[in-house]
């Protein structure tokens, strides 16, 4: 369905490298994200359909609120301070970053791009 030329941008994680106590099916499925784009770059190099994955930290969602239970204003306040601390940028990621770096693997700015994993993270798992 894709024609030749197009770009796909797959949601993976940070969770995919990074091993955490009681997530390692989601984990493990996020690592299989990331082995999809490798390999659907391999397929589809012929049509020059470029893969790529995204590798998104803590970001400040509902999902993620939710995920954890936070009922409160003050339980979202100490959520994303506690998060905050194991990002050397000092903050959690808003969802406008993670979709500008959609945004660029999309579009021509990145037609040498493919194949890779790109971590949208502050620094989390880099450093």
């Amino acid at each position: 369905l894709m024609p030749n030329g197009s770009s796909i941008v797959l949601n993976a994680s940070t969770s995919s490298i990074k091993g955490r106590p009681g997530m390692s099916v989601y984990s493990a499925s996020k690592a299989a994200v990331r082995s999809f784009a490798r390999g659907w770059t391999s397929d589809l190099k012929d049509r020059s359909i470029r893969v790529n994955a995204i590798s998104a930290g803590s970001t400040e969602t509902p999902g993620l609120e939710g995920f954890v239970g936070v009922t409160t204003d003050e339980q979202k306040k100490g959520l994303y301070k506690h998060l905050s601390g194991g990002v050397p940028l000092g903050r959690v990621g808003k969802p406008d970053d993670i979709a500008k770096a959609v945004v660029f693997l999309s579009s021509d700015d990145a037609s040498f791009v493919t194949g890779i994993e790109l971590f949208v993270d502050g620094g989390a798992v880099q450093v």
